[in-house]
């Protein structure tokens, strides 16, 4: 897909620069640091064994840090004494701002305030450097900003033992590595215009207000493959970033106390946030992100609360930082107040079609029957997956015997994935879903309305839930759609008769249908 994370990608040379300075740290953390990335495949560019002796910082420098993906400076206790090191600095944190560079701190044995606010060393090397005039006020700025990245601080190490921090930062860095590659997938058909209409919604280029966007949709819609693929592209420019996949399942097992640890813990790249309390994780949270740019993806929500406690506020996030939730159901995105609502649209047919030839490209089978196959699944990405996969090694009788029975008998796994919606109603709105689903596809909202209140079904408000979670659709025409019944809408001549029956005995009382 054609993103500027993918073309940062394939312009790389250099999967990560090191920035650092030789006298403090060439001989024991860089040289660790160094060896271990090596170890792991990931490509690095060390300036002390790559330049050849007496070539200047431009341009074989600089066009390497262009070329690279990720930058890891490490802040060491003189390494703004060097002018070397912090036109390096400005020139990474110059690539940052316009090319998306990743940029990861390390703070060996200082604080990260002396960097941020240029205290102690490194206000004295500053002071020193005064008469450079225009580059002193570039370095500054460049300070301030790295000092307000997020990164490691290796004041804790004890006795010297470096590797833990070592292992943690060589992880990140393989992760990141794998995202920028995960946003090159040419696989993810229909997304990509899907990504630039929410991106547009994300309004990246604003880096004033807070943003919570909600996907929402049907279960199998894709809401995680897009919520994914936009976390891919845009995770570089943001100073903390996290993706916390199926919240719906995790907090069940687990509580949500774990599930803000976890938030916590790859925001802030620590390895352990105890959090004991719904009420101290936000306090912790609010506390730890409210000055940092941060981009969070919250999956699959199903509950206010998930919300209340993992991104409570637009009050807890620093200036630019981006939430998004997935969720089958608008009503919480309404309640909890989020900035935009993005309804993700099914597959159009031909992009069903190309779907569909990535599990299966069928030689002999005719066209009519692939055209059945598209209608029966009606746009839904996980339904083609699932019937590509398992018509990819059928012959034409097979397939016609497998459609056959799918109108009767819908495959367990895509039925399992539309049913977590339907089990999460309440009994008189799965009672109401359930005669919609038998009854009333495709016909008149305000007659099949009128049945229902006729048989004490309370529909209003009923189909109002239901469509909330994406359970039933009402098109501009005002006829009704059951969104788990993937196949074409048509009404049988027996649900014809059935619903004249019902015409006829609606002014009678209350009645059930079944």
């Amino acid at each position: 897909m054609a993103s500027s994370s993918s073309s940062t990608f394939q312009s790389s040379n250099y999967d990560v620069f090191l920035s650092f300075r030789g006298t403090d740290t060439r001989k024991n953390f860089v040289d660790h640091l160094y060896s271990a990335l090596k170890q792991q495949g990931i490509h690095t560019y060390k300036d002390d064994e790559t330049l050849h002796k007496g070539e200047t910082i431009t341009p074989s420098l600089l066009k390497a840090i262009k070329e690279s993906q990720i930058a890891v400076i490490v802040f060491s206790e003189n390494y703004a004494d060097s002018s070397w090191c912090l036109d390096e600095l400005a020139y990474i944190m110059k690539c940052k701002r316009k090319s998306g560079l990743i940029v990861l701190p390390v703070f060996y044995h200082i604080d990260p305030s002396q960097v941020r606010r240029q205290k102690r060393k490194y206000g004295e090397a500053l002071a020193k450097h005064e008469s450079d005039g225009e580059k002193v006020k570039s370095w500054r700025k460049a300070l301030e900003d790295v000092g307000n990245l997020s990164g490691w601080e290796t004041e804790h190490i004890a006795n010297g033992h470096e590797s833990p921090c070592i292992e943690e930062i060589v992880n990140t860095i393989s992760n990141r590595l794998c995202v920028a590659v995960s946003s090159d997938d040419e696989d993810l058909v229909g997304i990509r215009i899907r990504l630039q209409d929410l991106k547009l919604k994300l309004e990246m280029e604003s880096n004033g207000d807070v943003l919570m966007v909600g996907i929402w949709g049907v279960g199998g819609g894709g809401k995680t493959t897009l919520a994914s693929s936009i976390y891919y592209e845009i995770s570089s420019k943001f100073d903390g970033c996290c993706f916390l996949e199926n919240i719906r399942e995790e907090s069940s097992k687990h509580g949500l106390p774990k599930l803000q640890e976890k938030i916590l813990s790859l925001v802030l790249k620590q390895k352990q946030m105890d959090v004991n309390r719904v009420e101290e994780g936000k306090i912790l949270m609010e506390g730890r992100f409210c000055r940092k740019k941060v981009l969070i993806v919250l999956d699959d929500v199903n509950h206010l609360d998930q919300l209340k406690a993992l991104a409570g506020s637009i009050k807890w996030f620093g200036k630019g930082s981006r939430v998004l939730i997935t969720t089958r159901d608008s009503h919480l995105l309404h309640a909890h107040k989020v900035n935009v609502i993005y309804n993700i649209s099914l597959l159009e047919d031909s992009e069903a079609i190309k779907l569909f030839y990535k599990y299966c490209r069928p030689i002999e089978v005719q066209e009519k029957l692939l055209k059945d196959v598209i209608s029966y699944v009606g746009g839904l990405p996980l339904a083609i997956k699932i019937l590509g996969s398992f018509l990819c090694d059928k012959d034409t009788s097979e397939w016609i015997s497998a459609l056959e029975r799918l109108k009767d008998i819908p495959d367990i796994d895509i039925v399992e994935k539309l049913k977590i919606s339907y089990d999460g109603l309440k009994p008189v709105e799965k009672e109401l879903f359930l005669d919609i689903a038998c009854f009333f596809r495709g016909y008149n909202t305000n007659v099949a309305m009128m049945m229902l209140d006729a048989c004490g079904l309370h529909s209003t408000i009923g189909v109002k839930v239901l469509i909330q979670k994406a359970l039933i659709h009402v098109p501009p025409g005002g006829y009704l759609k059951c969104m788990t019944c993937y196949k074409k809408w048509h009404t049988t001549s027996f649900e014809k008769k059935i619903l004249k029956v019902l015409k006829n005995i609606a002014g009678f009382g209350k009645r059930k249908m079944f």
